[in-house]
């Protein structure tokens, strides 16, 4: 039987690959949750809410569960390449041994390790981002827009986060993602190819700032603010943290919230 994800006394149907393949079955596609949104309370709400929109469309998805370790990502970043190599080989030998071939996954430095960096390593997957896979199920009419939603009328604007932009050239499936929204997409100055990073890259998000003037999270939150958005749209669990830590320095938090686009969606749908 396919385990549940408990999360606030509701429970959501997360099968593993190994409960799948004990049954002679295998997932179309791996949910790949990364260390933020297992273990950081904020980023849990994104897994969740993605989760929703998986079972209601009724998606055959499964994760890897204490199978899955970090991808080495904030290990590479910080100059530790053993370590990344340890962490990477480790989940290849895991993926490969199920024969997996496709993975999702909400982090967008997830997302850009597994799919440009462990191919050299022996693990060749398809690999997408949700925005990418939240825009196939728009397009093939599986999630719809619903006129005079809860956002109808309401702005929001969008941050480009560096691994799906600028480092991937993804733009527009996040963007068509909102759209069906039915509010109002204002666009920050510095966005798509001149986005501004959120200041976490890099691994900067485990290290203390270095001297300077403003923290770039709070120059990114001025930027956000100053479109008259009330909401801004997030892909990253870094880049939420970072916005949102911004805009409370602001003393903005009452009016501005910082959403992931699978939230969005799920709100939108009434899930």
């Amino acid at each position: 039987m396919p385990s549940a994800l408990s999360y606030k006394n509701m429970e959501y149907k997360v099968p593993t690959v190994a409960e799948l393949k004990a049954q002679g079955l295998s997932p179309e596609i791996v949910f790949w949750i990364g260390c933020a949104g297992s273990f950081d309370e904020r980023a849990k709400s994104v897994t969740v809410a993605f989760v929703k929109i998986l079972n209601h469309l009724k998606i055959n998805f499964a994760v890897l569960g204490t199978e899955e370790s970090c991808t080495g990502d904030p290990a590479k970043r910080a100059g530790n390449e053993f370590l990344f190599q340890m962490q990477a080989m480790s989940n290849i030998q895991v993926l490969n041994g199920y024969g997996i071939q496709k993975i999702v996954t909400t982090c967008p430095h997830c997302f850009n390790t597994l799919k440009n960096e462990y191919p050299e390593l022996g693990g060749n997957y398809d690999v997408i981002h949700h925005s990418q896979l939240l825009q196939e199920f728009i397009n093939d009419g599986k999630i719809k827009m619903i006129e005079g939603g809860e956002f109808k009328g309401k702005k929001i604007t969008y941050h480009d986060s560096c691994y799906i932009g600028r480092a991937n050239n993804i733009y527009e499936a996040p963007r068509s993602v909102l759209e069906i929204l039915d509010a109002e997409l204002v666009e920050m100055k510095r966005c798509k190819t001149t986005g501004l990073c959120c200041g976490a890259g890099g691994a900067q998000m485990f290290k203390e700032a270095e001297k300077g003037n403003k923290e770039i999270n709070v120059e990114r939150a001025e930027e956000a603010i100053n479109t008259g958005a009330t909401i801004i749209a997030s892909n990253c669990p870094f880049c939420m943290t970072m916005l949102s830590d911004g805009v409370k320095n602001k003393e903005k938090e009452h009016s501005v919230k910082v959403f992931d686009l699978a939230e969005l969606i799920a709100q939108s749908q009434g899930l």
